[in-house]
């Protein structure tokens, strides 16, 4: 497979100051996206992405770049890879994502506080931990299995840089935006 393409936040705001008609998706949640976003920017979240879907639905062109966003690079990676194995070989993906982007002073919009998906993935994770430990204890020594399977699935994660329970928690009400939230490939 391909290498992915990759961009700063700079030469994404000068080309986009350049040119207006450049497409920027953010792959976050739709609470992420509604909390701070890129202006110029589409969301497209990752746990619903159909790479064929959104190229059609924003009229991208065969030649035309598709520029892919998260929180700090990792989510939009694979994104980026899930429109190479379709056969879309212009995904770019910004580097370090919004973070990098805010750090870098450019201009952001901001909208209500959320928890990261990162910090719901460590609370999920330490509770169930917790809560395998304690069943183990005062109920059935076999519970503690549920923290084992925990742990197992951190180091999966770790290792090949997917997060089940990310996605699994990426879906729940909470983290989706409210009825004024923009949706699927619209700003």
């Amino acid at each position: 497979m391909a290498d992915v393409l990759t961009i700063s936040p700079l030469s994404l705001k000068a080309l986009h100051d350049r040119d207006q008609d450049i497409h920027v998706f953010d792959v976050r949640t739709p609470a992420e996206f509604q909390e701070l976003r890129v202006p110029f920017s589409k969301l497209a979240p990752l746990e619903s992405l159909k790479p064929r879907e959104v190229v059609t639905q924003a009229g991208v062109g065969d030649a035309d770049t598709i520029y892919l966003s998260c929180k700090s690079g990792t989510r939009s990676r694979m994104a980026a890879e899930r429109f190479l194995k379709e056969g879309f070989v212009n995904a770019c993906v910004v580097e370090g994502g919004v973070e990098a982007w805010e750090a870098a002073g450019l201009p952001v919009i901001r909208g209500r506080k959320v928890i990261s998906l990162e910090r719901q993935v460590r609370i999920a994770a330490g509770s169930l931990v917790v809560l395998g430990l304690t069943l183990g204890y005062t109920v059935h020594p076999g519970f503690a299995g549920l923290s084992a399977f925990v742990g197992c699935g951190l180091v999966f994660a770790g290792v090949t840089d997917t997060c089940g329970m990310g996605m699994l928690l990426a879906r729940m009400p909470w983290n989706q935006a409210g009825t004024e939230a923009p949706k699927a490939c619209s700003q």
